[in-house]
C-alpha cells in the first residue's frame, strides 16, 4: 500500500505520519513514560544512549530520540539548529525511508516523525516498526557467526542501496541488522539520495571496512580478514553493483 503523508502541526512542533499505518499518532507516541506505564515499554542498547522498543496499535515499533555524538553533543545534546521543517532531522529521514520502501530496499518501514521547537533550536524523534529476530553485524561479529558467505551478503546489501543512489552517513557493522530471511541497512540520519559515483561509494565501504577492524574483525590478522571477509564482501558488492 503506497503512504499517505499527513501532518499534525500544534503550537510546540509538529509530527508527521504515514495515514496508511495510523490514522492519527499523537504525541504520546513520542514519551517513553506513556508506554512504560502501560507495560508497552522495553529499552534496547546501540546508537546514541540507545532505543526504546514499544507495543503499540500497531505493533512492535522503534522510538529513537536524536542525540548529538563527539565533542558537540556535550554543548548542543540533543539539540540541533531550526532551519525549516523539510531540512529536520526526523522529517528528512522519515521521507528518506519512504524513498527507500518504494524502492523495495530492505530498510526499516517508518510510522512516523516528530520535531519539538525550542527557539533557535529544536529537538526531535522518529518511530520505525522493529525489525523482529534480527542481529546487529557487531553482534554477529562478536559471536564468531561473521563468516564469508556472510560477509558476501552485506556486499549484495550495500550494493543495492548504492545502485539506488542511496548514501548512508554512517554505515557500520551496528547498523546492519541480520535476520533469518534477509539483511537490513537502519538509521538513515543525515543519509540522502545522491547520483551513484565512486567516490561517495568507496567512502562508505570505508567507514564499514574501520567499523569492522574496530570491532576487532582482524583479531586473526589483518591477511586473514582481507581473504575470509573483506574480499568476499567486495566482490559479492562489485557484482551486485556492476551486474
Amino acid at each position: 500500500m503506497m503512504m499517505q503523508e499527513r501532518t499534525h502541526n500544534d503550537a510546540e512542533g509538529a509530527i508527521l505520519f504515514d495515514a496508511t499505518v495510523s490514522s492519527q499518532v499523537g504525541q504520546e507516541w513520542f514519551a517513553a513514560d506513556y508506554w512504560g506505564e502501560r507495560g508497552a515499554l522495553r529499552t534496547q542498547s546501540g546508537g546514541r544512549g540507545g532505543v526504546a522498543i514499544i507495543t503499540t496499535p500497531i505493533g512492535e515499533c522503534v522510538l529513537r530520540h536524536y542525540r548529538r555524538g563527539g565533542l558537540v553533543a556535550a554543548l548542543m545534546g540533543d539539540r540541533y539548529l531550526w532551519t525549516g521543517a523539510a531540512r529536520s532531522r526526523p522529517f528528512a529521514e522519515f521521507r528518506l525511508l519512504a524513498e527507500i520502501a518504494r524502492l523495495e530496499l530492505p530498510g526499516p518501514a517508518v510510522v512516523a516523525a516528530r520535531y519539538r521547537r525550542h527557539g533557535l533550536f529544536y529537538s526531535a524523534d522518529l518511530i520505525t516498526r522493529r525489525i523482529a529476530d534480527a542481529q546487529t553485524l557487531a553482534e554477529c561479529l562478536a559471536s564468531g557467526r561473521m563468516d564469508g558467505e556472510l560477509a558476501e551478503e552485506v556486499g549484495a546489501l550495500v550494493a543495492r542501496f548504492h545502485r539506488a543512489g542511496v548514501c548512508h552517513a554512517d554505515l557500520n557493522a551496528h547498523n546492519v541488522l541480520v535476520t533469518p530471511e534477509q539483511l537490513y541497512l537502519i538509521d538513515f540520519d543525515r543519509g540522502r539520495m545522491r547520483i551513484p559515483a565512486e567516490s561517495w561509494q568507496q567512502a562508505n565501504l570505508q567507514r564499514l571496512r574501520r567499523s569492522l577492524l574496530k570491532l576487532g574483525a582482524a583479531a586473526a590478522g589483518e591477511a586473514a580478514f582481507e581473504e575470509t571477509l573483506w574480499q568476499p564482501l567486495l566482490y559479492r558488492y562489485g557484482r551486485t553493483l556492476n551486474p
